[in-house]
């Protein structure tokens, strides 16, 4: 599994295409309902597509991380074709977007 507690209080989660995808977001969810302390930081690096599935699982995700535990959900290497998809659904004005994986833990260590 690509997740890992990057420390006490931050989880990376390095993403891939389907089925890799959807069994990855749901142990963060999962986690992140065990443990509401932590911010999430997902890395979209290998991530090629996004289906309806896909966005309503990131959207439950921001929803729980954000909204109910108050933390912080960063998504990080984001591709082109990824990229138009948040463009054309507008993911890109509710999400938190960063470069690559050390500037994402960088700013997520800065503003706790």
């Amino acid at each position: 599994m690509a997740v890992e507690n990057w420390s006490e209080s931050v989880l990376l989660g390095e993403l891939a295409d389907d089925p890799q995808y959807t069994d990855d977001l749901s142990a963060i969810i999962e986690q992140c309902n065990t443990n509401r302390n932590l911010d999430v930081l997902l890395n979209f690096g290998a991530v090629s597509y996004l289906n309806s599935s896909n966005i309503a699982k990131l959207l439950k995700l921001r929803k729980l991380v954000n909204l109910t535990n108050e933390r912080k959900l960063k998504l990080c290497g984001i591709s082109r074709q990824v990229w138009g998809v948040f463009l054309v659904t507008g993911l890109d004005r509710i999400f938190e977007i960063c470069d690559d994986v050390p500037t994402g833990l960088a700013s997520l260590q800065i503003e706790s």
